[in-house]
């Protein structure tokens, strides 16, 4: 079983930046769609930014302009640089992967860790 490993989560003042790392135990799902979801407590998941099997990338409307994603494949690592953070940003973040393209639907998912954004 594919393990998804976050970090980089914590607690930072509004305007600041956080970068999130998602680590996959297999190697190889590095290279098939990841991406980054978010959640509060009783509200719907909400997918945050895509990078796809081909490197198309996908943003939310709400983080346009201030997240970035991105993957080094040779580390196997995700990442998610947020910068310019919100209140409304707080949330517990997910690194999810899909077995190939973003369409096929996201099977794996990371533990989640929190990110806080006070004002």
């Amino acid at each position: 079983q594919v393990q998804l490993v976050e970090s980089g989560g914590g607690s930072v003042e509004a305007g600041g930046s956080l970068r999130l790392s998602c680590v996959p135990s297999d190697e190889s799902y590095i290279t098939f769609c990841m991406g980054w979801f978010r959640q509060l407590p009783g509200k719907k998941r909400e997918r945050v930014a895509t990078i796809d099997l081909d490197d198309e990338i996908r943003y939310a409307d709400s983080v346009k302009g201030r997240f970035t994603i991105s993957k080094d494949n040779a580390k196997h690592t995700l990442y998610l640089q947020m910068n310019s953070l919100k209140p409304e940003d707080t949330a517990v973040y997910s690194c999810a992967s899909a077995p190939g393209y973003c369409g096929r639907g996201f099977a794996v998912w990371g533990q989640g860790t929190q990110v806080t954004v006070s004002s």
